[in-house]
């Protein structure tokens, strides 16, 4: 490691854990404004249909740093989190297995806890009341502006550019599907209902 750059690490884990001021609240970590790009490995999404609107999920996956944070910045190995995410998910169906998939929002961190330590930085009753004042706020937000659209903002060069490389690969793999079934004599699907034939089982 070069001298300038091992000064860089230090100035950047130092700015990260000192102390700043928001709106008049103290806070550590990367500043306001700042931003990190994570790339998600492969996940599992659960759901379950509770009302005709409503669905009940749970989603686990490794994230990955894109990039190195500098060298003493950010919290201890150990430390959790609990965010709240309000989000809006967008999908497409792209075959009778695959659907694109984008997420924008927001997210809220509701408690910490360090590492080594068995309890959270907050009470559950303390989370609770966070969450309720966040949802009141959103609420507030949307009444008070019903003129702006509620859709996700699509549009975003970033979200925009994944999801049309997601729908690419999906057309890829159709087409390799349809490909492969032409060369070993099997009709494929597309074939059939233009044929009006059937498959034999």
């Amino acid at each position: 490691m070069t001298k300038n750059k091992h000064i860089l690490e230090e100035d950047a884990a130092k700015t990260y854990n000192e102390f700043k001021v928001f709106e008049g609240k103290k806070y550590t970590g990367i500043r306001v404004g700042g931003r990190h790009k994570w790339y998600y490995e492969k996940g599992e999404w659960n759901e379950k249909k509770v009302t005709p609107d409503r669905w009940e999920f749970s989603y686990a996956v490794p994230k990955r740093r894109a990039g190195h944070a500098p060298r003493g910045s950010g919290v201890p190995v150990g430390t959790e989190y609990h965010w709240y995410i309000l989000a809006h998910q967008n999908v497409r169906k792209l075959d009778e297995n695959t659907y694109s998939t984008a997420m924008t929002g927001l997210k809220y961190k509701l408690a910490h806890k360090r590492a080594g330590r068995d309890t959270w930085s907050t009470s559950e009753k303390a989370q609770r009341r966070h969450l309720v004042k966040i949802l009141q706020e959103m609420i507030n937000d949307l009444s008070a502006e019903p003129q702006l659209p509620i859709e996700a903002p699509l549009a975003r060069p970033a979200v925009a550019k994944l999801q049309q490389g997601i729908e690419t690969k999906a057309r890829r793999r159709t087409t390799l599907a349809a490909r492969r079934a032409t060369r070993q004599g099997r009709p494929t699907r597309r074939g059939l209902v233009a044929s009006g034939g059937r498959r034999r089982r």
